[in-house]
Formats: C-alpha cells, sequence, structure tokens
C-alpha cells in the first residue's frame, strides 16, 4: 500500500511537471503583442489602396485627370492654350485626353517646379500611342523658355519603328544638369508590351543617388539609371513651363532652332501625377495595380 501510495504521488508529480512544460514550450502566435488585424478593413484594396489618390498625396505636385478639363488640379492653373485635343471615354479613370497632333501648353512658371523645390521626383502618366516611323514624341516636357531642351524631357521614340509594329514601346526621357548638360535612360532591351492597350510609364529620379529609373507596367525597364552626382545632378533651372504632347517647336511662334526630329502628339494620355518624391518599388506597382482597376 505505501508503494501504491508513493507510485501515485510520484506519477501526479510527474505529470504536473510534464504538463508545465508543455506550457511553457507552447508558442506565442503573437510575441510582440501586435493588435489583431481585421480582414474586413482590406475588403475591395489594391496593394492596401482603394484609390491612386491615396498614394502619396502629401507629395502631389501636379496632377491632371482630364475628366473634361485639362487644367492642372493641384494649383488649379489653366492652359494658356491646346490645339486638336478632345477628351474620349474609355480612359484609365473616367475620360482621357486626346491628341490629333495636338499639344496643350502651360505658359507659366509653376511653383512647386522651381529650382529650390523640385530635388528627387516621381512622374506617372498612363498613354496609348502607336509608332510612326518618322517623328519622336514629347509626351511631356517641363520646358525653359527659348531653349529646345527642358528640365525633363518625357521622350518617347515613336520614330524608330513604323507603325504596323504595335509590340514596341522605346521610353526615352531626359533630364539637364546642374553642369548644364543633359542625362538619360533608355528601354533599349525590355521593350516589349501592347502599344493598342494603356501603358503605364512612370519615371523617377533620387537626388541624393543621381539613380534615374524608366517603369513600364509595373516593371523597372530603363538600361542605364546610374547618372551620376555631382554636376550631373537634376537642375530644375528657372524659368520653366509645361508642355503636354510638344516642345516649343511644335508650337507656333515658340519655336526655338530649325529641329524637326519632334511632332506634336497623336495618341491619348490620362492620370499624369507628378510627385516631389522618389517612390519605393511596390508603390509604383501599386499606383499600375489600381490603374489596372480603373482606380
Amino acid at each position: 500500500m505505501k508503494f501504491l501510495k508513493a507510485y501515485t504521488k510520484n506519477w501526479m508529480l510527474y505529470t504536473a511537471i510534464l504538463a508545465m512544460a508543455t506550457a511553457s514550450c507552447k508558442k506565442d502566435g503573437n510575441p510582440n503583442n501586435l493588435p489583431d488585424v481585421n480582414p474586413a478593413n482590406y475588403d475591395g484594396k489594391i496593394d492596401g489602396y482603394t484609390s491612386s489618390d491615396e498614394v502619396f498625396p502629401e507629395n502631389l505636385i501636379a496632377y491632371w485627370s482630364f475628366d473634361d478639363t485639362k487644367n492642372e488640379l493641384v494649383s488649379g492653373t489653366v492652359p494658356g492654350s491646346s490645339v486638336n485635343d478632345t477628351y474620349v471615354t474609355g480612359g484609365v479613370r473616367g475620360k482621357a485626353l486626346s491628341l490629333a497632333a495636338g499639344y496643350v501648353y502651360f505658359p507659366v512658371q509653376f511653383q512647386k517646379f522651381k529650382t529650390d523645390s523640385l530635388k528627387s521626383w516621381t512622374m506617372s502618366t498612363w498613354v496609348k500611342i502607336s509608332n510612326n516611323g518618322s517623328k519622336r514624341t514629347m509626351l511631356f516636357q517641363l520646358a525653359r523658355p527659348g531653349i529646345f531642351t527642358g528640365n525633363l524631357n518625357f521622350i518617347l521614340n515613336t520614330n524608330g519603328y513604323p507603325a504596323t509594329n504595335d509590340s514596341v514601346l522605346r521610353i526615352a526621357p531626359t533630364f539637364t544638369t546642374i553642369g548644364g548638360g543633359t542625362q538619360d535612360n533608355l528601354n533599349n532591351v525590355l521593350d516589349k508590351t501592347k502599344l493598342a492597350q494603356w501603358n503605364h510609364i512612370v519615371l523617377t529620379y533620387d537626388y541624393n543617388t543621381g539613380v534615374f529609373n524608366n517603369w513600364l507596367n509595373g516593371i523597372k525597364v530603363g538600361a542605364f539609371p546610374n547618372r551620376g552626382v555631382g554636376n550631373n545632378l537634376f537642375k530644375s533651372w528657372e524659368p520653366s513651363e509645361i508642355i503636354i504632347g510638344s516642345n516649343y517647336n511644335g508650337i507656333p511662334g515658340k519655336v526655338v532652332n530649325a529641329d524637326v526630329t519632334f511632332a506634336p502628339m497623336t495618341g491619348q494620355l490620362d492620370e499624369i501625377r507628378f510627385y516631389n518624391k522618389t517612390f519605393p518599388d511596390a508603390h509604383i506597382k501599386a499606383l499600375y495595380n489600381l490603374g489596372k482597376a480603373n482606380k
């Protein structure tokens, strides 16, 4: 009987110790005591956003929606002139701007594009355009009055392939430097897409590193991103103006030289957004995914 009692005591003690050990070794599923996540909060969201408007709104310095207006919506600036432009349905969000050898011209200095205001930046837009085999297209220019090359020249090499080529889009932007020269980037390898559809193009520039990137439909495509620092850094020279779809040589009364390599744009544009911040990769992809969903 004594033996049985001793055995029972030992077994109970062993069981208690084993239970304590098991409890102490059990993994905590929330070691940092984070708040609970409600899946309902993410219903209908894409990459954490419900709209492109939610992506770094505090850094948005210029925006064109083209929903029955050509005005720049952050500052409320009205264009000085526009030619061969209409609004069409079927845009990425709402309506889009359609140009038939046309342009939109803002002959005014935007405060947010002054030298001391603009260092690092991101520009995002959606475009539907065809190659033409003869003329380059200036999608957007941060122009310098009386000078052919602007502070930023958002160029598409639509001259490089005939109109029958509907699968190659060459993006060839340049910018003017502190030293007065230019730097560029080109997607001479990753250039395949469908020109009949809306294509999302993003340019980013980091003033701290001199890195200048091109993106096409959520993919980094520029082959020459490292443009250097020092005198090679971007400079937003003053005064400056904005031209959508052309350079000065395509605007009557504004021609600066005999260069005829560009022609006013034929194609469609939507959702031009300009930010005073270099976007992280994930947010560029978010803008693309949101646009695909018409958000």
